[in-house]
């Protein structure tokens, strides 16, 4: 079989090579994918060929993407978390020292001298006073969000001598494991915007995180704090953001969303997304989002998707294998094992893994599956997708 790729964004050469020439065809005029490769296309009100088995993202966020509607039709969702996260950490660290240092305000100021030698440096000490920052050792740096990018930020900070807390109901294993003994775990974030110095941002755009940071949790902060924000605008609610800086209640807002409110504001600095921005993390997601859909396409195998449970099973030369994405409800595994039985096929392994509201299942079977049996199989009530994998 060969797979379709539809690319919908420049994506990075170095990953585009990991598609083998023989079994896909990749480009960005593709008719009936099997997949879309992506990275900032807005998916939204976009119908899904019926063809779609899976979507990549190269990157983290997927508010680009209608999850629920590819979740109906059993499509996995894929990611890249943590191949940016280098890049999004040392943007981080950059508006941290850009904010504490007043850097933007006083380039601008430099910029605009003019005169000889003598009437510039006149300028620049009467002027420079204006620019005073503050120095990181010692501060108090709130993360909230322990991801892989949360996680790296936290761990720089501290070895820049700040005193860091971290704020992630969910933190995974992984993650905690990775996270410096030195960094404060804290439960209430209400303690966590009263104490922080500066308050940095590392969560995805979902329904429960829009507005995270709104009045009530501006109003909780020193006035002399700086908000940083590199994971999406609508976390942060741009009014009662606006209100508190004009108000005083806060030193400043650095941020990667220009916006009309928010462009040419005193205490803010914005620029033009580049969280992500660089070579090497390109690079590093595209590499990752191809691996990611070349395991499922040829496998079945689920690693990063943010809707289906991640799932790995060895695959075995000598059986073939139904990958089956349903909803999770009870005797699930149970319809399909009996329909096997019934068509006299042995399962030589199983693996089953939910997710909420949705599972995965992967069989491997000894001897050939038949169209027939997939049918019964795609027609057992709350199966979403079914395919063979010979």
């Amino acid at each position: 079989m060969t797979f379709r790729i539809k690319t919908l964004n420049a994506i990075s050469p170095l990953g585009l090579e990991r598609f083998p020439s023989a079994g896909y065809e990749v480009g960005t005029e593709i008719d009936d994918p099997n997949a879309l490769l992506l990275r900032s296309a807005n998916l939204h009100d976009v119908e899904i060929p019926a063809s779609v088995l899976a979507v990549a993202r190269a990157g983290a966020g997927t508010n680009n993407i209608p999850i629920a509607d590819y979740s109906a039709k059993g499509i996995p969702v894929f990611n890249t978390p943590g191949a940016n996260a280098n890049a999004v950490k040392e943007l981080t660290l950059a508006g941290i020292l850009l904010a504490a240092r007043n850097i933007i305000d006083g380039a601008s100021f430099a910029h605009r001298l003019d005169g000889d030698s003598d009437s510039m440096n006149e300028a620049v000490e009467k002027g420079k006073k204006q620019f005073v920052g503050f120095e990181l050792p010692g501060r108090t740096l709130a993360v909230i969000g322990l991801g892989a990018i949360g996680v790296e930020v936290a761990n720089s900070a501290t070895a820049l001598g700040m005193k860091v807390m971290g704020y992630d109901p969910s933190v995974t294993v992984e993650n905690a494991w990775k996270l410096s003994s030195l960094v404060e775990r804290v439960t209430n974030v209400e303690q966590l915007f009263r104490r922080a110095d500066i308050v940095t941002l590392h969560v995805p755009l979902i329904a429960e995180t829009k507005g995270l940071v709104g009045a009530k949790q501006l109003a909780l902060m020193k006035p002399t704090a700086v908000l940083i924000n590199f994971s999406r605008a609508p976390i942060v609610d741009e009014a009662a953001l606006v209100e508190a800086l004009d108000a005083g209640k806060l030193r400043g807002y650095v941020c990667d969303f220009p916006s009309p409110a928010l462009n040419k504001r005193p205490k803010v600095v914005t620029l033009p997304h580049l969280g992500a921005s660089t070579a090497e993390a390109e690079d590093n997601c595209a590499v990752m989002a191809v691996d990611e859909l070349r395991n499922y396409l040829e496998n079945g195998v689920i690693r990063n998707s943010v809707n289906f449970p991640n799932i790995d099973l060895p695959r075995n030369p000598q059986t073939a294998r139904l990958a089956i994405a349903n909803s999770n409800v009870p005797n699930m595994v149970g319809q399909i094992s009996a329909l096997l039985a019934e068509a006299g096929l042995n399962i030589a392994d199983l693996l089953n893994r939910s997710k909420g509201e949705l599972a995965y299942t992967l069989v491997d079977v000894e001897g050939a599956i038949p169209s027939e049996l997939l049918t019964e199989i795609q027609s057992i009530p709350g199966v979403l997708s079914a395919r063979i994998l010979s």
